[in-house]
């Protein structure tokens, strides 16, 4: 039956048009922003997903930026520690020439207090950003390393803390510490000491007095035997026997006797034994029984001191000093060598995080992708489709439209 109130074929080409031109104003749009996905209403629940990674990625873009700040950082700690090692082991070389009696000890002295104020000069000069990390003005610093968000959502932050190396050389106060009864090198201001232990049998001994300064909690007793070295801090409770006029209590000695001999009982040297007689107030007894010589050095430090605060003793003016100076340079030595390999290792760990999350943030953004963005192939293919459905929709509603037309051709 044909009608020309309803147009049923005209109605139907009709509806077939608006879905073509609806599937292509899609595809369009795709073309145009590069997204299958642009906003919530294309598919609410995957945008909401991919706006919650594109938040993390930008997260962990200023995360990048932090751990980049942080390595330049360490980076300027690490060097300043590596290059003081090398001026340290040069300073050595003075030490070791003062030895020597035919030598002008004066001038070893000139170059020693050079290469001292070289030192100064580099701990003060190793900051970036205002952040010196060898100075002693920090203990620590952190420096943010991750996002992480957990599976109910709640995101929280990940730091790399990076322990500060205190390789200043200021306030140094002297402190009569040590004294020997059989033998030794005693530094003029009793705060250093060398003793020579031969091989199968070798004997000496070291004493710690009550020091002419009041003790305080943080002074260091730093002792190296042979390659390794043992210490012992003060701490407060060590102080609460302290007389109550103030002066040095007697009792000190003997708890820094005892806590060097454990320390140094922990090192495991063979043939070494460590004897403490607490009827000899604060004296410790060395024997090496071993098959080879053992030196020992032992090195004072105050709390208020800096890691190299040590080097303001070092006097090679006279043959005695000069000794028990070879002793204290090792111990400073050593003290920079382990600040340049803890800075090292955490800046070591810094850059493989770095590189961790540029690759996380790189995967971040490939896994977005795949959720958000267009076939380009394939919305091509379906433009060209569409395009060619378009022509023939409206051809086809043409068509329909002349069906009154021909009805009116019935009553000719």
């Amino acid at each position: 039956m044909s009608s020309i109130l309803t147009n049923t074929s005209a109605m139907v080409a009709l509806q077939t048009l608006k879905g073509i031109n609806s599937g292509l104003a899609k595809t369009q749009s795709e073309i145009s922003t590069g997204k299958s996905v642009a906003n919530a209403k294309d598919n609410a629940a995957v945008w909401a997903i991919s706006k919650v990674m594109e938040s993390d990625v930008k997260g962990f873009s200023g995360i990048s930026d932090s751990l980049a700040l942080g390595e330049s950082t360490v980076a300027v700690a690490r060097k300043a520690s590596e290059t003081i090692t090398d001026l340290l082991t040069s300073m050595k070389g003075k030490i070791v020439a003062a030895q020597e009696n035919n030598v002008d000890r004066d001038k070893l002295q000139t170059d020693v207090d050079a290469l001292v104020e070289q030192i100064t000069s580099v701990v003060s000069a190793a900051q970036f950003n205002g952040l010196n990390l060898v100075d002693g003005s920090v203990s620590s610093a952190t420096v943010l390393s991750s996002l992480d968000r957990d599976s109910a959502g709640g995101v929280t932050s990940s730091s790399i803390t990076v322990t500060a190396q205190n390789l200043s050389t200021g306030d140094y106060v002297t402190n009569d510490v040590f004294s020997a009864s059989t033998g030794g090198d005693i530094s003029t201001d009793e705060d250093t000491f060398v003793l020579t232990l031969d091989q199968a049998g070798g004997t000496d001994d070291i004493t710690f007095k009550d020091g002419t300064e009041d003790w305080a909690a943080g002074d260091k007793i730093t002792m190296r035997i042979g390659e390794q070295t043992a210490s012992f801090t003060l701490s407060e409770d060590d102080l609460v026997d302290a007389d109550a006029d103030g002066s040095p209590d007697s009792s000190i000695p003997d708890v820094i006797a005892l806590g060097m001999k454990n320390a140094i009982d922990a090192l495991g040297i063979e043939g070494l034994s460590v004897v403490y007689d607490s009827g000899t107030p604060g004296e410790l007894s060395f024997t090496n029984d071993g098959d080879v010589d053992l030196a020992v050095s032992g090195q004072y430090s105050n709390a208020s001191s800096g890691g190299l605060g040590a080097l303001a003793s070092i006097d090679v003016s006279n043959a005695t000093n000069a000794a028990t100076a070879l002793g204290t340079i090792e111990t400073l030595i050593q003290t920079a060598v382990d600040a340049a390999s803890e800075f090292g290792s955490v800046e070591t760990r810094i850059t493989t995080q770095a590189s961790f999350i540029s690759d996380l943030t790189d995967a971040m953004k490939t896994g977005i992708g795949s959720l958000v963005d267009a076939d380009m192939e394939e919305a091509s293919a379906r433009l060209q489709a569409l395009q060619t459905q378009q022509q023939l929709g409206i051809q086809a509603l043409s068509i329909a439209n002349q069906q009154p037309q021909n009805i009116l051709s019935l009553f000719q």
